[in-house]
């Protein structure tokens, strides 16, 4: 069982994704192919599970991080072609971009930034679940 405010947090965590998931699929479709056994977009009720992206949060404690514990921003790009460089760069750029938008909208009452953790972004700041 877990606490009613952990699950509000990761429901909140979830719909901000998707979000970010559909304008990085509304921005970059069609740009690269998709793997042989990834759905098209739309097709699953889930978007982590279909289309060329799928951008998600785990949590992690953050033991030998300078940053602490916080949420790495994983970023998944469906497809068995390259991505270059820099394309991989600027898709990594805009989710860090709307997260840093949408982040005080989804969470009005805390303070959470993204810093980049050696090789991934974090969504770092206030975890808390406040009182009990």
């Amino acid at each position: 069982m877990y606490h009613p405010k952990m699950v509000e947090f990761d429901e909140k965590m979830k719909a901000l994704f998707d979000r970010i998931d559909h304008e990085l699929e509304d921005r970059w479709h069609g740009e690269f192919s998709l793997r042989w056994n990834r759905p098209k977009r739309g097709v699953t009720a889930n978007p982590e599970s279909d289309g060329l992206f799928n951008v998600q949060a785990y949590f992690t404690p953050g033991y030998g991080s300078r940053l602490g514990r916080g949420y790495g921003v994983d970023i998944d790009i469906a497809t068995h072609e390259d991505v270059p460089p820099e394309t991989r760069d600027r898709i990594e750029r805009f989710v860090r971009d709307r997260l840093e938008a949408l982040l005080p909208e989804a969470f009005p009452d805390r303070e959470l930034r993204v810093e980049r953790d050696g090789p991934v972004w974090k969504i770092v700041g206030d975890l808390s679940l406040g009182r009990a």
